[in-house]
């Protein structure tokens, strides 16, 4: 027998990644639970106690700060010890992203096992009660839960780092171009680049000098002032929201910084390049 508490949710395996059960239990001592094979990706984590998960024939000794997979269409078995019956949450997901996700993490169905801190265990835990607290089928609460996945799978990914392969230099190149394209409108600066790669700012301008030949507060610039064009040819924004949408914080700072790339002023440029019936200051 087992105290649980667990919400199940409807979902669509055409989307790339989505929660769909997930719960807190108490078991009593040997409760057992299968065999069983889901259709779905399923983490548990421990949070007290101890018991045994068995797949594909191998049965694991697990206690409290650890966790483990179960992938789709494997049949398990897991039973919680007779003296210190275990305590456990989980969350499960499916979706198009699913396998690649769970792989990422590093886990699979012949290395299913993880460990966590003391720390990780108590976000783990409160990411899933969190999940129980906001359990309605608004859209809403659907991409709150999602949000909350996201941040449970990160504190397992966060356990995992030393045991996943390193990235290679041109991996470290596309997280950096991307971070600098989806957060384009935001005032960031290079320091802020690497805080956010966790690597040294001269590190990150060697990167980018020897793979895109170019330093990267020339290249923030470029793909500012290239948006910046954009939405000067395109669009009737007023120019100094164009300025806070490319990142800048002041409208003078966009202008010379515009100026000094293109030759042009904003206005002058959208004179050219778009309609001068629409131009605003």
């Amino acid at each position: 027998m087992e105290d649980m508490q667990t919400f199940t949710m409807p979902f669509d395996e055409s989307g790339d990644l989505c929660l769909t059960t997930f719960g807190h239990s108490v078991t009593h001592p040997g409760h057992t639970y299968g065999p069983a094979v889901r259709s779905y990706y399923l983490i548990h984590f421990i949070l007290k106690g101890q018991g045994e998960f068995t797949v594909n024939q191998h049965t694991y000794h697990l206690h409290a700060g650890q966790g483990f997979l179960i992938e789709p269409d494997y049949q398990t078995i897991y039973k919680s010890d007779e003296q210190e019956p275990w305590t456990y949450v989980w969350a499960a997901f499916s979706g198009k992203r699913a396998a690649s996700t769970v792989n990422s993490l590093g886990l699979s169905q012949s290395e299913p096992i993880f460990s966590c801190t003391e720390a990780q265990g108590r976000q783990l835990a409160s990411y899933v009660q969190e999940m129980l607290a906001n359990n309605s089928f608004s859209l809403a609460g659907v991409y709150y839960r999602l949000g909350l996945l996201l941040q449970f799978l990160s504190v397992i990914a966060e356990a995992q780092r030393e045991l996943l392969p390193p990235m290679d230099n041109n991996t470290y190149i596309s997280h950096m171009t991307n971070f600098i394209r989806t957060h384009i409108e935001d005032p960031f600066t290079v320091q802020d680049l690497a805080d956010y790669m966790n690597f040294n700012r001269s590190y990150v301008t060697t990167l980018f000098k020897k793979y895109l030949h170019t330093s990267p507060h020339s290249y923030i610039q470029n793909c500012r002032i290239t948006k910046a064009q954009h939405l000067l040819e395109s669009t009737t924004i007023p120019i100094e929201a164009i300025a806070f949408s490319c990142g800048y914080a002041k409208s003078d700072s966009f202008t010379r910084a515009f100026l000094r790339q293109t030759g042009l002023s904003p206005k002058e440029y959208r004179c050219q390049k778009g309609s001068g019936s629409i131009v605003k200051k």
